[in-house]
This record gives C-alpha cells, structure tokens and sequence, in this order.
C-alpha cells in the first residue's frame, strides 16, 4: 500500500510538472488565444508538402492550404481539394501530422452550388475548424445549412472587388439572423487596397470574426502596387491592429499571407512572427499595469 502511495505521489507530481511546463511554454499570444497559421499560397511556387515543411520550419503548428495546390510527392498528379480520394486524404493526414501541423481549414472558396456539400463533406474528413469562403449571395441558405450539418465554420473573405464581401456591411447584411458557424475571416490587406482602415474594419466586425488573413504592406509605389513587407515595416498599423483585436477578446487564427519574395520568403516570415510575438507581449504587460 506504501508503495502503490509512493507511485500514485509521484505519477501526480510528474502530471503536475508536465502540465505547468506546457502552460509555462506558451507564448503571450497564446495565453491570449492567438494562433498563428500560414495560408499556403505563401508557399504556392512549392507543392502542399513542401508547404507544410516550410511551416514547420517556421515552428508554426497550423496552415490553411488552398484549393488547387499541387500536391507533391507520392500524390502522383494531385491538387488540394475535395477531388482527393480517401487513401490520398489518410495519407495528406499523415504528413501534416508528422511535422506537427494541423490542417484547421481551406480556402479561398469561390464555388459553385453543386460543389458546397463536397466542400463541407471534405472539411470535416480533414477534421478543419472552417473553411475560408465568399459564397454566392444566393447560396447563402445552402451554405448555412451545411455548416450547421457538418459543424464547420465558415470565415467569409473579402477579395477586393466591388463583386465581393469588400466592406463589413455586406458581409453583416448577409449572415444577419443566420447562424453563429457564419463570420469573417478579414484580409487586412484588401481592406486598404478597397481604400478602408483596418481599424474600423475590425471595430465593425466585432464578434464576427474567426479568423485573419494577416499582413503588412508599403505605400503604393509608382507602379500604383502595395508590396508585402515584414510585419511592422508598413502601413496597416500591425500594433493597432492586434490591440483592437485584444481588446475585443477576440480568440482565433492570424494567418500568415506572405505574397513576396516567393522563392524564400521564410527569412521575412520569421522576422514577422517575432514582432507579432513582440506586440502580443507588450499588450499583455499594459494589460498588467
């Protein structure tokens, strides 16, 4: 019985250990409820595995990959999507788990009405918390309907067109009254591109938002471009952006979308993720003053 005590004692304390190390070991953005996840069109020069190694590389545990990515190895002639049959699905989750990274979603999908259960269908296989989406304002029965079936979130984007969810209202006018699965998932970026403040974007979309496309840009040049910089190096106020996000309460995935220096652009992306860490754990201190 004495020794059955000693066991018990130490198997707690081992249990203690492990738990208060891996609380110990989160980041501040973490605590907060960010994660950080890469979109793979990042990496789109590369196929969907290289994908996944580069996000590894990166210490980042989750990525969106986009529809139509080739594969790679041992995929023979495979893109992402829904067209993947069952074998090549075990087999993608396999790899993704192996390097530590989990597939949480997909997207952008623009699809047509027939497609929507496929997706979903192919989003819960992949056990995904959401897919990123700018369905057809028709289709919005069918894509409530859907979510609600197969428990999958839908984040909307905002592609920066005039056709698209490109300001919040259209995006609030459409999921009014639907169900909760429905929210946002807010490129940042376009935002500035359709000539709109994040900031104010983000105020808008307060309870609404899942998920992030999250980036940094320069001032149009003179080819009237905005270029992608490391985080913090340009005009989207990253600093602002998060303290308004904190402020929210807001709990999901900032997700990487790096579209330069397409050949190697992790150098850049790891400069990014250490001023977002940097910003996270300052937030946190004025939090404590």
């Amino acid at each position: 019985m004495k020794t059955l005590k000693i066991i018990t004692g130490l198997l707690l304390c081992l249990w203690i250990s492990t738990s208060c190390t891996s609380s110990g070991t989160k980041t501040k953005a973490e605590q907060q409820g960010w994660q950080l996840s890469v979109q793979s069109y990042t990496f789109h020069l590369f196929t969907a595995i290289e994908a996944l190694d580069k996000t590894a590389e990166l210490g980042v545990k989750f990525i969106e990959i986009y529809p139509g990515q080739r594969m790679g190895e041992g995929f023979n002639d495979a893109v992402f999507g829904y067209q993947l049959n069952e074998e090549q699905r075990e087999t993608l989750k396999k790899e993704a788990q192996a390097r530590d990274v989990k597939i949480i979603s997909s997207g952008v999908w623009t699809a047509q009405k027939e497609e929507w259960e496929a997706i979903f269908s192919f989003a819960k296989y992949m056990e995904m918390e959401f897919i990123s989406a700018e369905p057809a304002r028709e289709d919005w029965d069918l894509v409530e309907q859907l979510a609600e079936k197969y428990q999958v979130k839908v984040a909307v984007h905002n592609h920066p067109s005039e056709n698209s969810y490109w300001k919040p209202e259209i995006l609030l006018n459409s999921i009014e009254g639907r169900s909760s699965l429905l929210g946002a998932c807010v490129d940042v970026g376009h935002y500035k591109r359709m000539g709109l403040e994040p900031v104010p974007s983000l105020k808008r979309l307060e309870g609404k938002i899942i998920s992030l496309h999250f980036k940094d840009i320069a001032p149009k040049g003179e080819e009237e471009t905005l270029e992608y910089v490391i985080w913090g190096e340009g005009i989207l106020n990253v600093e602002k952006m998060m303290e308004e996000l904190k402020r929210q309460n807001f709990k999901g995935y900032f997700t990487i979308e790096y579209e330069a220096d397409w050949e190697n652009n992790v150098p850049n992306i790891k400069e990014s993720i250490e001023y977002f860490n940097k910003i996270a754990s300052d937030l946190s201190g004025k939090e404590q003053l």
